[in-house]
């Protein structure tokens, strides 16, 4: 998007808010590809915010845990927030945010894979801390991302990853398992992965997926279902 009335009224949509320093927002949208720097040489993309943006967003939903989970203990509270910054949740919201069509970069935004969501997402949260303060950013992700998790028994229940689960579970129960890779015989123009999950060496589910982490992520649940009851 190059147009900057339009970029800045997309932005104002989504943050709330006219912003004071656009340039901060037209950063937090730049992809290294472009190679931009400052006129003393350093680079200029959305790295730096999205470092700033994941370091103020893990201090408000600690503050958030802090405060509604008053008999949580400090386990609790980490597996509670590990929980609510999870990649995959925050790529959801980095996509229904839309954030990815902001974006300014020489590659091919459809070859980037879905954590450019998230990671956009952060870096926006940078730009607001910097541009308006603390308060309006702590209301940007209590309206944006805390939204989904007033209800701390549904986050208790929620699973973010099955494989954590499965291997957490075998070390508990002294149980072997290994993920194998296998022969993909799809025809898909997309490069796949094939996965073999062993438990207590016997095949117990097999995936494949554009990445190995997907395929052992998504053959990890297949066990889940497949151990449901043991599991639970």
């Amino acid at each position: 998007m190059n147009n900057s009335g339009i970029f800045c009224s997309a932005i104002t949509k989504i943050i709330g808010y006219k912003p004071k320093k656009i340039i901060l927002f037209e950063t937090a949208f730049t992809h290294r590809s472009l190679n931009k720097t400052t006129l003393t040489g350093d680079a200029l993309n959305y790295e730096r915010l999205e470092f700033l943006g994941d370091a103020i967003l893990g201090s408000v939903i600690a503050a958030f845990l802090y405060k509604n989970a008053p008999k949580g203990d400090e386990g609790y509270l980490t597996q509670m927030r590990s929980k609510i910054v999870n990649r995959a949740y925050l790529n959801s919201v980095g996509k229904k945010l839309q954030l990815i069509h902001l974006v300014r970069s020489k590659a091919n935004v459809a070859n980037f894979g879905d954590n450019i969501n998230g990671n956009l997402l952060e870096a926006l949260i940078g730009a607001i801390y910097i541009d308006a303060g603390f308060a309006v950013c702590e209301k940007f992700i209590y309206k944006n991302i805390l939204i989904d998790f007033k209800d701390l028994g549904y986050l208790e229940n929620k699973i973010t990853s099955y494989k954590s689960l499965f291997i957490e579970y075998c070390q508990k129960n002294k149980c072997t398992f290994r993920f194998e890779n296998c022969e993909d015989n799809g025809k898909d123009p997309v490069k796949h992965f094939c996965i073999k999950l062993y438990f207590n060496d016997v095949e117990i589910a097999r995936a494949r997926a554009t990445s190995k982490k997907k395929a052992e992520e998504k053959a990890a649940q297949r066990a889940f279902f497949a151990l449901q009851k043991e599991m639970q």
